[in-house]
């Protein structure tokens, strides 16, 4: 069964990480006739507080944002041995939106510094140590095309510009203005996907070609959603409300319920993760009860 959904007025203010005491909560994932099937669901991070923003590091592996006694640290969940521990070095700033390199077992992470800065750091667990990748750009939300290349959502004023960094040439080209936050690396393509705030203050999400440098319209995103993920290189998923929503960039123009998460007591879902192998999504969501 397929379902639109309408489309409503979002508000955009100064970018914030705080969220209502939100959780991370991991299924595993089975085709069925009409959608997913979400299993054996589990709460990862089971902790007062912020916690946040997950991604996996393997298929074993989810790295994320997490409540560490009062400061958001890098948090890493072994799916296997159903354990949390902490990734990072203490410091005295926090960690947000951890992310393993592509092809480095280094990780990085926006740390918001004692003195309000935004910046983006990287974590070399074995070592001990972290070093500031990007001194000069105030980072919000960020990820890796490949080692070297991050398409980032950098602070500007009270809105965000879309960014493409290069470590290695150490050159920031600014693409485009007045941006979305979420940005995704579409699966098996040369492409990246990000979202832009049209007149009517909803998110069109547009494809990036990153060596063509073509951009092109893919379709606006629901009712106050601003995160989504790719399921494959021409699927997205994303929440809202109780439901799960996938839109097929190769079938009809609009977005067909995939799951309910109201029988697991959990709502209003914004960032999410699906494991490299496809069998684990991770989801941030609040208990409803």
């Amino acid at each position: 069964m397929k379902n639109t959904i309408p489309f409503l007025f979002l508000l955009f203010g100064s970018i914030s990480f705080s969220q209502n005491n939100p959780d991370i909560f991991l299924f595993d994932l089975a085709p069925a006739n009409e959608g997913l099937e979400l299993l054996n669901m589990r709460n990862i991070s089971n902790n007062t507080g912020y916690d946040n923003q997950p991604s996996f590091q393997t298929d074993n592996l989810i790295l994320f944002a997490g409540n560490n006694n009062g400061q958001t640290d890098i948090a890493q969940y072994n799916i296997e041995y159903k354990s949390v521990s902490w990734y990072n070095i203490l410091t005295e700033g926090g960690e947000y939106s951890p992310q393993k390199f592509p092809s480095l077992n280094d990780v990085a992470a926006v740390r918001l510094d004692p003195d309000g800065l935004q910046r983006l750091y990287k974590y070399n667990f074995n070592a001990g140590k972290s070093s500031i990748l990007i001194p000069d750009l105030q980072i919000a939300y960020f990820t890796f095309y490949d080692d070297n290349r991050i398409l980032a959502s950098v602070l500007s004023n009270d809105k965000l510009d879309l960014v493409l960094i290069d470590l290695q040439k150490k050159t920031n080209d600014t693409l485009l203005k007045n941006v979305g936050r979420c940005i995704q690396k579409i699966p098996k393509s040369n492409s990246m996907s990000y979202t832009v705030i049209n007149q009517d203050k909803n998110l069109d999400l547009y494809i990036w070609d990153i060596i063509s440098k073509e951009s092109f319209f893919v379709c606006e995103l629901p009712q106050g959603v601003q995160d989504y993920i790719w399921l494959n290189d021409t699927q997205i998923l994303l929440g809202s409300g109780n439901n799960l929503y996938r839109y097929d960039t190769l079938g009809d123009s609009e977005w067909e319920k995939m799951a309910s998460l109201e029988p697991f007591k959990i709502s209003s879902p914004t960032r999410m993760a699906i494991s490299p192998n496809g069998k684990h999504l991770a989801i941030v969501s609040v208990v409803t009860e």
